[in-house]
């Protein structure tokens, strides 16, 4: 018998990670931290948004190992030996430019009707767009709806034309003066 859940997505870490697995229905995250496993399950006809961003956080992953194995190679080479300090430094260069070429690390948040979830759905932004392509796709099957624009609707009778009294023009006018200094113009 055949799953009816397909893995769209893997995040790791050293302490676990959470597949991701989408069926018709829902999509299900399965956090794993050690030794236990943890499941949420989000409805798609529940879902609101789901939003992914760069992590701010994704340069010091380049930036501090990098540094540490060319300081470690420029020591090595001066005190040492120079090919065992041209292998650190090019260790060093070689996590930068890895780094460089995967792109920034992602975060992301799925909102849903009742509550709103911080959980990584991808490792970097540029898979993002895939993954996110396969969730609406699944969520516009379940919805059964095609969303396009709706003719707008003509009426036989003219619209009737707003009045508008003087006691009521002054507060408007008002109301959007205080607005104005309200925000500092």
């Amino acid at each position: 018998m055949r799953s009816a859940f397909r893995k769209i997505s893997r995040v790791g870490s050293l302490t676990g990670g959470t597949k991701w697995y989408l069926s018709e229905d829902c999509l299900l995250a399965a956090k794993r931290m050690m030794y236990a496993v943890e499941y949420r399950r989000f409805y798609l006809r529940d879902l609101e948004f789901i939003v992914v961003w760069p992590s701010r956080l994704w340069l010091l992953r380049l930036i501090i190992p990098g540094v540490l194995f060319a300081a470690l190679g420029a020591s090595l080479w001066q005190w040492v030996n120079s090919t065992v300090g041209a292998i650190f430094a090019s260790v060093g260069l070689a996590w930068a430019a890895l780094e460089l070429a995967l792109g920034p690390t992602a975060g992301s948040r799925i909102r849903t009707t009742g509550a709103s979830v911080d959980l990584p759905l991808v490792q970097r932004t540029r898979r993002a767009r895939k993954v996110l392509v396969r969730i609406d796709a699944a969520v516009r099957a379940n919805r059964g709806v095609i969303e396009q624009p709706t003719a707008p609707v003509t009426s036989s009778q003219p619209p009737e034309p707003s009045v508008q009294t003087i006691s009521e023009a002054p507060s408007a006018t008002a109301s959007i003066g205080d607005a104005t200094q309200t925000n500092g113009s």
